[in-house]
């Protein structure tokens, strides 16, 4: 094999096989590890600990910003900018801002959950180095996979392996990039 390697793939037959073996590598100490279905595990998420996701923070924080930031320019451009006394009515009504600023809230918020995902799932990602081992494939169809990344610091090519086979894995092998 030429290239750096990767990591180490373990092929299951049934989501409880990797839930399991997603356990046995939570306890081993693993960080860098990954697991694979062609539908959601339940309780994978707690084994793997993952938490809230960021993303409806990036959309709170563009939305309010758009709010705001469309007040404020409602603001100086009735009371300030180009004044028109109309009626004797006041150069500023938030009721008549409340509109077009919560608009701009729903647009900006949408925005920031797209952009939020994109930079949380570190897109644009257009290749990796599982894409050209030839069982990954069956991912999609009915096999799960763990995948343990050399970059691990606990990673041992031969403890790996063993932990792997005990955590009853079908088929191991070393993907290289």
């Amino acid at each position: 094999m030429n290239g750096t390697p990767y990591g180490l793939i373990a092929e299951f037959d049934s989501p409880a096989a990797v839930l399991h073996a997603a356990e046995k590598v939570r306890d081993a100490g693993f960080r860098r590890w990954d697991v694979f279905s062609p539908f959601p595990v339940h309780g994978l998420d707690k084994v793997m600990g993952f938490r809230n996701s960021l993303v409806g923070w990036f959309a709170l924080v563009f939305g309010a910003s758009a709010f705001i930031g469309s007040m404020l320019m409602i603001w100086y451009m009735n009371g300030y900018d180009y004044p028109i006394l109309t009626g004797g009515k006041p150069m500023f009504s938030p009721p008549q801002a409340l509109v077009p600023s919560y608009i701009l809230l729903v647009l900006a918020s949408a925005v920031g959950a797209f952009v939020g995902m994109v930079v949380m799932n570190r897109f644009p990602r257009l290749y990796h180095p599982l894409f050209k081992n030839s069982r990954f494939a069956l991912v999609s169809r009915d096999k799960f996979f763990l995948v343990i990344e050399t970059a691990d610091p606990k990673f041992s090519e031969t403890e790996t392996r063993a932990l792997l086979e005990s955590a009853g894995s079908t088929y191991i092998e070393l993907v290289v990039e």
